[in-house]
């Protein structure tokens, strides 16, 4: 048997070529074979065809048809972000040109552990990371896989700079920052009210007045359950006056910053010490695309860590870049090679028509259901969220609604619970969706057209 060629060196990018034809035509078979945004039939019925492709997981003798069947596979189970009826998650459809660039780190498969195993890479994030960073008003950012590891990062970076913290987060919080208090030790967090989805600065208020000892305010700008962006100035006013820190977790809302038109809607993120940004959802980037923002680049010097084999203090002092601070992770992907791609090609006004052109969708999405008589909208769109319930449904309709059409694979849509009621929500993140898509996916939350 001979030896399987590599990715990369000399021969790689031959190598590849056939493989990607492969590649392309599974996709195409399996999406073809899905026919729609989400497989039909359940997780059973998925289950059951995967396990069918799969076979063997790890036979005898190899199969060389293996990745045609695998990739068609995948493709024929997946939830599809590109199809317009795919519309329940902050799941973006990556723009192909992000997604070629990360053929490339993949081929190289550099690590950003050590300077002598990504010299190219290491250099490209620095620049990068700087650029997005002083684009929303601070001065450096980590890369991160998302919104999670980016908030855990703010709450580790105020706790280690401040001698310990207490967070004080509304209760339209993104659970992954209660959930970091938890992993740190930190003390359980103090829940602020947040009336109609945004948190309420007077009863922030309040509750700074009553604590004493270093705190961190996490701010929302993009909540997950309706989009909705916590009044940021206000909140940054109050954090000033009673001297606490201030963490703004803009994973869904920081991609309005590249939008002439929508830009304003984040006044005041420039006024926090740390921000979370996710590009893998208004960015169009493939995951992970995460990044935490910090205003005060001394902080991250929390994060440095020594191991003689990737960053020897004699190679630090002789002028090697040292890597290890600048995430929690050791091996570690070049993801900003498709962010930097993605950004020369577009610039900031290509993506901020993106960003301009699912939000007008949502607007559009919200009047169809506003002038719909069995609809009832929960209000119109901050950024590309849209909730939703058919008018006079019990929580329970509203519940088997959704599962009835991601069991049929007609339709992906969220779940939200606002005001005490279930709604369904529709996250408009494909930048081409059609009108007549819209009066599709809103004839579909009918529950009424025949497949």
């Amino acid at each position: 048997m001979s030896t399987p060629p590599l990715a990369s060196g000399p021969d790689g990018p031959a190598a590849l070529r056939p493989l990607l034809d492969t590649v392309l035509d599974a996709l195409t078979s399996g999406a073809r074979a899905r026919s729609g945004p989400l497989p039909a039939g359940g997780p059973q019925a998925v289950t059951a065809r995967i396990t069918d492709a799969l076979g063997d997981v790890l036979p005898e003798h190899g199969d060389p048809d293996a990745l045609r069947t695998l990739v068609h596979a995948l493709a024929e189970g997946a939830a599809d972000p590109a199809d317009p009826l795919c519309a329940g998650h902050l799941h973006s459809p990556p723009l192909a040109v992000a997604t070629a660039a990360d053929l490339a780190v993949s081929a190289l498969n550099p690590s950003l552990d050590s300077w002598d195993q990504a010299p190219g890479a290491s250099a490209l994030e620095a620049e990068v990371t700087r650029a997005l960073a002083r684009h929303i008003g601070l001065a450096d950012a980590l890369a991160t896989t998302g919104g999670s590891e980016s908030n855990h990062l703010a709450l580790l970076l105020a706790r280690e700079t401040h001698g310990g913290v207490r967070l004080v987060c509304g209760a339209n919080a993104h659970h992954s920052l209660p959930r970091a208090a938890w992993l740190l030790g930190l003390p359980d967090p103090v829940v602020v009210p947040a009336p109609r989805g945004t948190l309420d600065p007077a009863a922030l208020d309040a509750a700074l007045t009553a604590l004493s000892g270093p705190l961190l305010v996490a701010a929302t700008a993009g909540t997950t359950d309706a989009g909705l962006i916590d009044p940021l100035p206000e909140i940054a006013g109050l954090c000033t006056a009673h001297g606490a820190r201030l963490h703004i977790d803009a994973a869904y809302g920081a991609g309005l910053a590249f939008s002439d038109r929508h830009r304003e809607k984040l006044a005041g993120l420039q006024a926090a010490h740390t921000v979370t940004l996710d590009l893998h959802k208004l960015g169009w980037q493939p995951a992970a695309a995460g990044l935490l923002a910090v205003a005060r680049p001394r902080d991250l010097a929390a994060l440095h860590h020594r191991a003689d084999y990737l960053n020897a203090e004699d190679d630090t002092e002789a002028g090697l870049p040292d890597l290890l601070g600048r995430s929690l992770r050791t091996t570690r992907r070049p993801d900003l090679l498709k962010t930097a791609v993605t950004l020369r090609t577009l610039g900031r006004t290509g993506l901020g028509a993106l960003v301009d052109q699912v939000c007008a969708r949502a607007r559009e999405f919200a009047e169809l259901v506003r002038e719909h008589p069995g609809f009832d909208l929960y209000d119109r769109p901050t950024i590309s969220t849209v909730c939703f319930r058919p008018a006079g449904a019990s929580d329970d309709t509203v519940a088997a609604l959704r599962r009835r059409l991601l069991h049929e694979g007609r339709a992906v849509l969220g779940r939200a619970r606002l005001d005490g009621r279930l709604w369904l929500k529709a996250t408009l993140l494909h930048p081409h969706t059609r009108p007549d898509e819209l009066a599709q996916l809103l004839k579909l939350a009918e529950g009424t057209t025949p497949r």
